[in-house]
Formats: C-alpha cells, sequence, structure tokens
C-alpha cells in the first residue's frame, strides 16, 4: 500500500523539522498514482510540499542573517541549508523525471517543464553532499562579514554604518570611512582567500560529475539560461566597454570638476557634487518605509497598498545593525503568499533606491502568487531583476513633492545621482561576470594571487576614470566585498540585462505614462509562465546584448543628465 500523503497547512509545522521528517512526503508522491487524469491535482500536492518546504528554509534563513550572532538561528538556518534543501532537490528532481515522462505539457507550464528537464540533465547524486557543502561555507562567509565591524569616534560600528561618512564634504572623513569600511576585508584576505579556494574547488567538482568542463559551462545550464549564450556574455562585455565606459568616464569628469578636484580617488564617488551638506532623507527604518509607501502610491496605488501590508504585517527589516548579515534581498514566502524585504539602511539617499529596488521584487512576488503552481511564479533572474530595477526608475519622477520624501531640489539631485549610478554599474556588473568566467575557465581561478592579479586586470578594463594609486589591496578588496562570488556565483550578468532593459521600460514610461506602468503590472502578473524573450516583450522591453541597443540608451541617460544639471545651480 502506498503511504498515505499528509501535507501540513502550515510552515510552521516545519520549523524544526529534520529530513526524517520531511522524506515521507516527497516518498508518498513519488508513489501515488500519475497519469493523465490525475496529473493537476498531482502537482497540487506537490506544488504545495515545495511552497511549505521552501518557506520555511526561507524562514531560517531570514533569522539568521538578521542575527548572524545567535547561534540557534545559524543552527536552524544550517540544517535547512545543508541538510534538508538540497536532499529535498534531490527528491524533486526524480518527481520531475516521473511528470515529464508523461509527456504532457499543460498550457502556462511550457518554461516549468523546461526547467524539470534541464534539472533531470544537470542532477548528479554525488553532487548533494557537495551542495551541502556549499551551502555551509556560504555560510560561513556570512559569519565573517557580518560580524566585520569599525571603530568610529570611539565606538564599533557595523560597516554599512560608515556609509554616510561617504557623502561629508571633508575629503579626508570620506577617506577615512571608505578605509574603515574597506579594511576588515583587508585584514581578512587569507581567510576569506581561503574560504574561496574551497569553494573553488568544490564547484568545480560539481560541474566535472555532471559532466561539464568547468563550473561556467554548468552555471550557464543551472541557471536556466536557455535564451542567451556565453558569446552573448562577452558581446555584453565589448558593448559596455566601448558604450557605457566613454558615458561614465565624462559623468566622472563632470562630477571631479564639480567637486574641484585634480583626481577622483574612490572616496570621491558617493558624495553628492550639488549640496553643501549630505542628503539625509531620513532617521529610521520605519520612516523610510512609510516614504516609500507613498512614493508606490504615487507609481499606482495598488503597490502603495502592498508596501502598506508589508510595514502592518512585519515583512521589513531595513536598519543596519551589528550581527546582521551584509547586503539587501527579498525573499518570497509561498505559502502566505507575502514577500520579506531584507537591508542595512544607513539614513542615506542610497537606501531610497534599495527600497525601491527590493519592492520591485516584492510586487512580482505578491503578483504572481494567484498562480496555481509555485513554479509558475518565480521567474529567473533576468525577469525578477527587471522588476526591481525598473521600479527604481518608475519612481524616479515621484521622489519630490508632494508625495516623495525630497525637496524639488534634491528630487532632481537625486534622480541626477541614480543616473549616474546606472552608468557605473554597468561597467561594475561587466566586471564582475568576466572575472567569475575568468576564475573558472582560465585554470588559474584556484590560484589566490592570479585571482587578484585577474581582478585588477579586469577592473582596469572597465573603470577608467578614478585614481587608485596607492590602494592596490584596496582595489583587491572589492571583489570579496561582491557577496554573489561567494554566494551566488555568476548571479550577476542578470543585473546589466535588467538594467537595460529598465530603461527601456522608464523611456516607454516617459512616452506613454500610465501606459508603460500598466505593461509593467502585466508583466509581472505573468510570473515564470512565458519564455524570457516574451516576458521582456510584455514589459515593453527586448533583451539587449550589442552596442547599437546599448548607445540609444545611454545616450537618452545622458541627455537627461544633462537636463537635470541643468536644473541645479552652477
Amino acid at each position: 500500500m502506498s503511504p498515505k500523503l499528509i501535507i501540513p497547512k502550515s510552515s510552521d509545522a516545519l520549523a524544526s523539522a529534520s529530513w526524517s521528517d520531511i522524506l515521507p512526503m516527497y516518498q508518498a508522491l513519488d508513489s501515488a498514482p500519475l497519469s493523465r487524469t490525475t496529473q493537476t491535482q498531482w502537482l497540487k500536492d506537490w506544488s504545495q510540499l515545495e511552497a511549505l518546504v521552501s518557506e520555511a528554509a526561507s524562514r531560517a534563513m531570514i533569522a539568521y542573517t538578521c542575527d548572524t550572532g545567535d547561534p540557534a538561528k545559524e543552527a536552524a538556518h544550517l540544517r535547512f541549508s545543508t541538510e534538508i534543501v538540497p536532499q529535498a532537490e534531490k527528491e524533486s528532481v526524480r518527481l520531475a523525471r516521473r511528470f515529464v515522462d508523461l509527456s504532457v505539457v499543460p498550457e502556462g507550464l511550457e518554461t516549468t517543464v523546461q526547467r524539470f528537464k534541464s534539472a533531470i540533465d544537470i542532477f548528479r547524486d554525488a553532487n548533494v553532499p557537495l551542495s551541502s557543502e556549499l551551502e555551509e561555507l556560504a555560510s560561513r562567509y556570512q559569519r565573517i562579514t557580518g560580524g566585520m565591524t569599525a571603530t568610529w569616534d570611539g565606538e564599533e560600528r557595523p560597516l554599512p554604518r560608515l556609509t554616510p561618512y561617504l557623502q561629508d564634504r571633508d575629503r579626508a572623513v570620506r577617506e577615512a570611512a571608505f578605509r574603515g569600511m574597506v579594511g576588515p576585508y583587508i585584514a581578512q584576505r587569507d581567510t576569506l582567500a581561503d574560504l574561496f579556494d574551497v569553494m573553488y574547488e568544490r564547484r568545480q567538482r560539481v560541474a566535472r560529475n555532471a559532466d561539464f568542463s568547468d563550473f561556467h559551462a554548468y552555471s550557464f545550464i543551472a541557471r536556466q539560461r536557455f535564451d542567451y549564450t556565453p558569446g552573448d556574455c562577452a558581446r555584453f562585455h565589448d558593448a559596455v566597454e566601448s558604450v557605457v565606459v566613454p558615458a561614465h568616464t565624462r559623468a566622472l569628469a563632470a562630477r571631479r570638476e564639480r567637486l574641484g578636484l585634480e583626481t577622483l580617488r574612490p572616496w570621491d564617488l558617493a558624495v553628492n557634487p550639488y549640496r553643501s551638506t549630505p542628503l539625509r532623507p531620513f532617521r529610521t527604518g520605519a520612516e523610510l518605509a512609510r516614504g516609500v509607501r507613498r512614493i508606490m502610491g504615487a507609481v499606482d496605488p495598488a503597490l502603495g497598498n502592498q508596501v502598506q501590508t508589508m510595514i502592518d504585517e512585519g515583512l521589513l527589516d531595513l536598519e543596519s545593525r551589528k550581527g546582521k548579515a551584509p547586503g539587501g534581498y527579498c525573499d518570497t514566502l509561498h505559502v502566505k503568499g507575502r514577500p520579506f524585504i531584507f537591508m542595512n539602511a544607513a539614513g542615506v539617499l542610497e537606501d531610497i533606491n534599495t527600497l525601491l529596488h527590493e519592492a520591485g521584487h516584492a510586487f512580482h512576488a505578491f503578483s504572481a502568487h494567484a498562480l496555481p503552481f509555485v513554479w509558475q511564479r518565480h521567474p529567473g533572474a533576468e525577469a525578477a531583476e527587471l522588476a526591481s530595477m525598473s521600479m527604481e526608475l518608475l519612481a524616479g519622477s515621484h521622489l519630490g513633492p508632494p508625495h516623495g520624501m525630497l525637496s524639488e531640489q534634491d528630487a532632481a539631485i537625486a534622480r541626477l545621482e541614480h543616473l549616474e549610478d546606472v552608468l557605473a554599474s554597468l561597467p561594475h556588473i561587466a566586471s564582475v561576470d568576466a572575472f567569475q568566467t575568468w576564475i573558472y575557465t582560465s585554470g588559474e581561478g584556484h590560484d589566490r594571487a592570479a585571482r587578484d592579479a585577474a581582478w585588477l586586470r579586469i577592473r582596469a578594463r572597465f573603470e577608467e576614470a578614478v585614481d587608485w594609486s596607492g590602494l592596490v589591496q584596496e582595489r583587491v578588496a572589492r571583489w570579496p566585498r561582491q557577496l554573489h562570488i561567494y554566494l551566488y556565483p555568476f548571479y550577476y550578468v542578470e543585473y546589466g540585462l535588467a538594467q537595460l532593459g529598465a530603461l527601456q521600460i522608464w523611456r516607454n514610461h516617459r512616452q506613454e505614462g500610465p501606459e508603460a506602468v500598466r505593461a509593467y503590472r502585466h508583466f509581472l502578473s505573468l510570473g515564470a509562465t512565458r519564455a524570457l524573450p516574451e516576458l521582456y516583450r510584455a514589459a515593453g522591453a527586448t533583451l539587449t546584448f550589442d552596442g547599437g541597443g546599448m548607445r540609444q540608451l545611454i545616450d537618452l541617460v545622458e541627455q537627461e543628465m544633462d537636463r537635470l544639471r541643468g536644473l541645479l545651480p552652477s
């Protein structure tokens, strides 16, 4: 007799579960009747199980990243990430194989079936323990970096709390803040290099086990990049170098002249050239949340209501504090149908953009939850980041009165700085993607000295106007600070593709107004039910890899930057 499938109604039931508690649910599904007549209910049951396990794992991860110093929270997170999730993925591949063998593709599951087939093709039993080990190593990185502090004014502070001082008009203060934020990474250079050495070896072994030449080739399939190739990424790198780097160099020249400096140093990149005092748009996380709620309501009332839901239900953890993991994210609780936003706000303008960005992910989660199956709700990173980066630009016109958090002049400054950040982000994205490609394909990625040298070489290709003389260690330390390289390898070029798509949506909004927002919201509602190019078309954009398409967008950015500069005092 087949075991009876009993699925809990809430992820609370799995909060303290071990893999032995969860495995029988997968086994019951594996032995349940599956045919063309029973497939719908079978898929619903499987989807509910996946949503429960995913939500329980997410809740453990959220608790840990909010407090990396709590051993119990770390243990719960590690239990899910190293023991439960890798085994659940193994069982999911088994179930996917059963479903794919039916040779039936229900409407709306075309992309899901394509993903199932990809997961089946690359799955190897030998990689399950390696995945667990890599998750433990990732947790170690978060523990190391989450515990980093710097002494400022006699007080030990988390590194994000030094961010406001990078905007000080006193150049010596900016330099001290920069060195304070980078110093712990330099001090921990060997520890982080040791950690990455192990990660590199395990990832290359994962790739070889799955019959790939290297982890780069493996990752293209594992990340389900069905609609572009490594060659397209190389074209993207070249286009950024030829089109965006010169534009960014021009923007940095304007910054240098405005600041009255002979050269720009790395601590001169965040200070506002248009204000005599740093812009401090809010004091607390609650104030930030309320401000973004008003801004989103101006973009679309339904989006503002969704932000209010997150405020009311305690789904925001925004302020930096000691022991909190670095960075920011939005995670989805698939059973509750709710997103959770995590970030490290320090009271600076950049924090508003970060929350706008993560709110775009949250709106995706709210909209896609109406889809019946969990696999339909989460598109690839290229579409997920299109949602978030577009929201930064769509909300930009509402930063000032009457709904925003800034004065009219400061709102113009904020839009100008955001567009400068767009020009800065694309070369950074290209350099991170090119660097990771080098790590896993060059044959030298195991050599820490070669890694650092490659980073400096690649970085120089994409950054022309900043003076790093005498700061070799500081420049090298930039790549260990990029947590994606440790935690989410090869999750980065997606930001660049999405940024170019977001610029197209922004262009549409300037021309069409509310119609562009309606197209954006329709795109959100599609989740993962369409192929990537179709999702971009629904939003009003196309995937862009070439210099021609890129140049049109960058020209528009530079034109708008010139217009905004004309609104500000000379």
